[in-house]
């Protein structure tokens, strides 16, 4: 088949030939009937990315290399920060910004194991999980209904001598009251993490400038797992302004080593065999010195390629999800005294996750979904509901050591035994959105 041909003409016929499988057998949009299952997210891609993913794949390079360098120069200018770094995941992003808050580089503002984070219990587990396994203290506070975000009135009384940072979520795209959060760390010196995984393209204007979620505080981050808003099957990135916890970030993502080349790359610097690093003899390889105790947590190449297509898609992403939620948000208003509607921010304008209710009195959220579910359409909880009455919480709360907990988690509480949500991700088109409508109605007869 390629005989006579060059590498270049060999692969660009079989680029070629995957746009066209792909345009064949992928872009069936298949015609909706009522019942048909609607799932709460799915991913929605075309040739371009089945394109790049064979690229990449026919390099072989696996690792992380050329696409992984476009996707994190093209995150962070979207983003409008200047450092980005791609990981395997989402939680392991957050894993990467808990932890470089613990590095030795940052002297007295540093981390230790004892020293308190303020969060919430409404949310997934894994933006508490790094402080947790670390020896960190999570703080937890309720949160608001219908912003099911962080009760910022609590966020005094839950601070101490050992509070070193804030790390929440924005809560399925809405975000979190970001200028009174923003002016409580910086009253308070404490360090902001942004968990950025369920809101990335949402906006939220503080002090008259309107700015994308997970850049207003010290680091931000993204998953592109398939439900997020985009996706590259496995993935996430961390990001930040400051140059220093760039370097952090980046060491503990690459094995926790000190030097800064990439892979397949050496020297740099220009420095690798002629400094001296702890009591190693001077002149030891710098690709082997290690000035943290790190990961490795890269993502491929191939996860990079399928991210640069989603990412030139992604605006549009970003507008449907707001399109669909308006259209389920107007076609429920009439269910407002049985449902709580979710409402946004103020001052946010979210990239929506997911559109989120919570049951009134006398509406059982169980008999609901479960008619929502039996019309096939897919619901979820809000994550953890209240991470805090899970098993992995039970030999802390037999203990009464490892969190605190400030005033009542009366809304989370009820998040837990009362909310849920449907999906509004942007493959849905306006017949599953006015089916989905329907049935909840429908379910709330019943």
């Amino acid at each position: 088949m390629f005989e006579n041909k060059t590498e270049a003409q060999a692969r660009a016929e079989i680029l070629a030939l995957t746009a066209e499988y792909a345009e064949r057998f992928h872009s069936r949009k298949k015609e909706f009937k009522e019942g048909d299952r609607i799932p709460y997210a799915s991913r929605v891609y075309d040739s371009a990315e089945m394109v790049n993913l064979v690229d990449s794949a026919l390099e072989f390079w696996l690792t992380s290399g050329r696409y992984t360098e476009e996707f994190e120069r093209k995150l962070a200018g979207y983003l409008g920060v200047r450092f980005c770094s791609l990981v395997n995941s989402g939680s392991s992003a957050n894993l990467l910004a808990f932890m470089a808050l613990t590095s030795p580089l940052l002297g007295e503002r540093r981390i230790e194991r004892g020293d308190e984070i303020i969060t919430v219990a409404a949310g997934f587990p894994t933006t508490v999980a790094p402080a947790i396994q670390y020896g960190a203290v999570p703080v937890f506070v309720d949160v608001t209904i219908p912003q099911y975000n962080i009760d910022v009135a609590a966020m005094e009384h839950a601070v101490s001598a050992r509070t070193k940072a804030v790390m929440l979520a924005h809560t399925l795209g809405n975000p979190f009251d970001l200028k009174a959060v923003r002016d409580f760390c910086t009253r308070h010196h404490l360090w902001l993490i942004e968990d950025n995984c369920d809101a990335l393209g949402s906006r939220y204007t503080i002090d008259g400038e309107e700015r994308l979620t997970g850049t207003v505080g010290d680091i931000g981050t993204s998953s592109f797992y398939p439900p997020h808003h985009m996706t590259m099957g496995e993935g996430g990135a961390v990001y930040t302004d400051d140059p220093l916890l760039n370097k952090i970030i980046r060491s503990l993502r690459d094995w926790g080593r000190d030097c800064s080349c990439p892979p397949g790359h050496d020297n740099l610097c220009g420095h690798r065999f002629d400094r001296q690093y702890g009591e190693l003899p001077k002149g030891y390889d710098h690709k082997y010195v290690y000035s943290h105790f790190g990961y490795n947590l890269k993502a491929t190449d191939m996860q990079a390629a399928i991210g640069c297509a989603q990412l030139d898609k992604f605006p549009s992403f970003v507008e449907k999800r707001r399109h669909n939620f308006d259209r389920l948000y107007a076609a429920l208003v009439g269910t407002a005294d049985r449902l709580i509607l979710p409402e946004a921010a103020p001052g946010s304008k979210p990239s929506w996750f997911g559109f989120l209710v919570t049951c009134r009195p006398g509406t059982d959220r169980g008999r609901l979904v479960r008619y929502i579910e039996d019309h096939g359409v897919q619901t979820r909880m809000l994550f953890a509901g209240n991470l805090i009455k899970h098993p992995c919480f039970d030999g802390m709360r037999a203990s009464g050591e490892g969190y605190r907990i400030v005033g009542e988690l009366t809304n989370t509480d009820r998040i837990m035994s009362d909310s849920f949500w449907v999906g509004v991700y942007p493959g849905m088109t306006d017949e599953k959105i006015d089916y989905m409508a329907k049935v909840i109605k429908e379910g709330l007869k019943q």
